[in-house]
C-alpha cells in the first residue's frame, strides 16, 4: 500500500480555508479516495485541549517561546494520532494549516527567529512535508473585517493588530515563493464558488501527477 498524500490550507485570519475544507474532502472523495479532515492547532484529544490555551484571549500575555512549544507539542500528538496513521494506510490527509502557520504567525508575526522555528519543525516532523499547500491570500484588512464579523468573542491570533497579520501573510508569500512546486496561492477575496474553482484546477493537476501512485 502506498502512503496517502498530506494536503494543507493556509491563510491569515477570515481567508476563507474552513469554509472550504469539506468541499475539497468531498471533491476528493468523489474521485475514489479516502479523505481525513483535521486542523491546527488540533486535531487529536490532547492537541485539542492544547489548542483551547493557545486560543483562550485570557492567556494574553503568554510568552511567546511558551506559545511555540505548545504549538509543536500539539504538533507531534496530531501526527502521532491522526496525520501519520491515515497516510500510512494510505488515506488522503487536508489539515486547515500546519507548520507554514508556525512560521507565518510565530516566526513572522511574533518575530521568533525562522531557524529556532527550523529546528523544531525536524524534532517532531522529521521528514514529513505537506505534498501540497494551498495559500489562501489576502489583505489583512480585508481578511480582519470577515472575522469580525464572526460571532462569539475573538480569539488570541483574531485579537492581534493589522500589522501583525501583514508580517504574517509576508512570510506566507516568502514560503509559497521559496518553493513554487508545492505551494499554490490562491485569491482568497473571490467569492466562495470562484475560491472553490480555484482550488480544484489545482487540486485535479495534483492528481493527475499523484494518484496513480496512491
Amino acid at each position: 500500500m502506498h502512503r496517502g498524500r498530506f494536503i494543507t490550507l493556509e491563510g491569515i485570519e477570515g481567508a476563507g480555508k474552513s469554509t472550504q475544507i469539506e468541499p475539497l474532502a468531498a471533491h476528493l472523495r468523489q474521485r475514489g479516495l479516502e479523505v481525513v479532515t483535521t486542523r491546527e492547532p488540533g486535531g487529536s484529544p490532547l492537541a485539542e485541549r492544547l489548542r483551547a490555551v493557545l486560543l483562550d484571549p485570557e492567556h494574553a500575555e503568554m510568552g511567546e517561546t511558551a506559545e511555540l512549544l505548545l504549538m509543536f507539542a500539539a504538533r507531534a500528538e496530531h501526527l502521532e494520532k491522526t496525520i501519520r496513521p491515515a497516510l500510512a494506510r494510505g488515506a488522503w490527509v487536508i489539515s486547515d494549516r500546519f507548520t507554514d502557520a508556525t512560521y507565518a504567525y510565530q516566526g513572522g508575526g511574533r518575530g521568533i527567529d525562522l531557524a529556532r522555528i527550523a529546528v523544531l519543525e525536524d524534532l517532531v516532523q522529521g521528514a514529513l512535508r505537506p505534498d501540497l499547500v494551498l495559500l489562501f491570500d489576502l489583505p489583512p484588512a480585508v481578511g480582519l473585517e470577515r472575522a469580525r464579523q464572526r460571532p462569539g468573542r475573538a480569539d488570541r491570533f483574531e485579537s492581534e493588530a493589522e500589522r501583525f497579520f501583514e508580517a504574517t501573510r509576508g512570510v506566507y508569500l516568502a514560503r509559497a515563493e521559496a518553493a513554487p512546486e508545492r505551494y499554490r496561492i490562491l485569491d482568497a477575496t473571490r467569492s466562495l464558488g470562484e475560491v472553490s474553482e480555484q482550488i480544484r484546477a489545482h487540486v485535479d493537476g495534483f492528481l493527475d501527477r499523484f494518484a496513480p501512485e496512491s
